[in-house]
């Protein structure tokens, strides 16, 4: 998994795996879901990450 974060345009990528995406779909109006031949999520895109996802505060953890 890579998260990567574009400040010029404040979005946020969450790519999960490697295959093509075959289709692109709207969540909602900040935030597409890109799948693949069999429907699986591929990566998910946040747009406006600043206000919708708290992209300053941004940690993570391994669960154990």
């Amino acid at each position: 998994m890579k998260i990567q974060y574009f400040p010029d345009t404040d979005t946020v990528i969450v790519i999960l795996n490697d295959n093509p995406v075959k289709e692109t779909r709207d969540l909602d109006e900040n935030t597409l879901l890109d799948l693949d031949e069999n429907g699986n999520l591929v990566s998910l895109t946040i747009e406006h990450a600043k206000e919708c996802v708290g992209i300053p505060n941004f940690s993570y953890q391994i669960a154990a």
